[in-house]
């Protein structure tokens, strides 16, 4: 898929929590193509400390409105920085990057989505790709608590949504792998982007419930193309970047320990 450098317009700037900005992106030309699960690298303007590009998941594309989403969560001084960008604003990208989730693979396929935090971002655009191809997406969601679910109303208008919080603030009280969900469906293949201890957790049930199972990493990705060695990771083929061959990898090629 063909790689590009532009400078997209902020056309919306929306800010769902205290903690996280949602940008919204156009451009005067009809958007590349791009997969669910992809990731671009943007360049923050007006920050000394930060010299080099941000990856940021691709949260969602409305080909209608000519619209790229991007949901940040506020870290450092650069994501702050992106933070600060206006209405009409321009915002230098480099992407679409990385190789995202898998396709549809057969008509009618029920595929359960698992997130958590930030780690939902992706989730919106593929279960939004799931059910425009024939497929039926489910979507778990964990967060510590009912004002950290990010996105609900969005998830909730493609396909059902599932809710845990650590505190019991909103769904099921505890983690996503606690939720009654998993002990009464069957799903075709699960889908994970969140914390590691997390897609850990999910990788593990799915291994023992003969479930396929993909995550995608949140390793550092400073050039997207595999230059700069920092987000490796170790796995049965041997040391791969994350930003080339990832960020989204079969658990089966993984080395965790589950």
């Amino acid at each position: 898929m063909k790689k590009y450098v532009k400078d997209l317009v902020v056309k919306q700037v929306e800010f769902p929590h205290e903690l996280y900005v949602l940008l919204k992106l156009t451009d005067s030309e009809p958007l590349p193509e791009t997969f669910p699960g992809q990731f671009v690298e943007v360049k923050v303007e007006g920050s000394p400390q930060t010299f080099l590009r941000r990856p940021i998941s691709i949260n969602f594309v409305d080909r209608e409105k000519n619209e790229l989403w991007l949901l940040i969560k506020k870290v450092g001084e650069g994501t702050h920085k992106l933070a600060e960008l206006k209405e009409g604003d321009m915002l230098n990208l480099v992407f679409p990057l990385g190789n995202g989730f898998s396709p549809v693979q057969k008509q009618g396929e029920k595929v359960l989505l698992v997130g958590g935090g930030v780690g939902v971002a992706p989730l919106l655009d593929y279960g939004n790709y799931l059910k425009a191809h024939g497929a039926n997406p489910v979507f778990l969601l964990g967060a510590r608590s009912k004002s950290d679910l990010l996105e609900q109303d969005l998830f909730k208008s493609i396909a059902p949504v599932y809710v845990t919080t650590e505190d019991g603030s909103e769904g099921e009280k505890g983690f996503v792998t606690q939720h009654t969900l998993l002990n009464i469906e069957h799903f075709d293949r699960i889908s994970v982007c969140g914390p590691k201890p997390m897609m850990v957790s999910v990788a593990r049930y799915a291994k023992s419930s003969g479930t396929p199972c993909e995550v995608s990493l949140e390793n550092m990705m400073a050039c997207g193309v595999g230059a700069c060695l920092c987000c490796v990771e170790k796995t049965v083929k041997g040391n791969v970047c994350v930003c080339k061959e990832g960020p989204v990898f079969d658990i089966n090629d993984l080395t965790w320990n589950i």
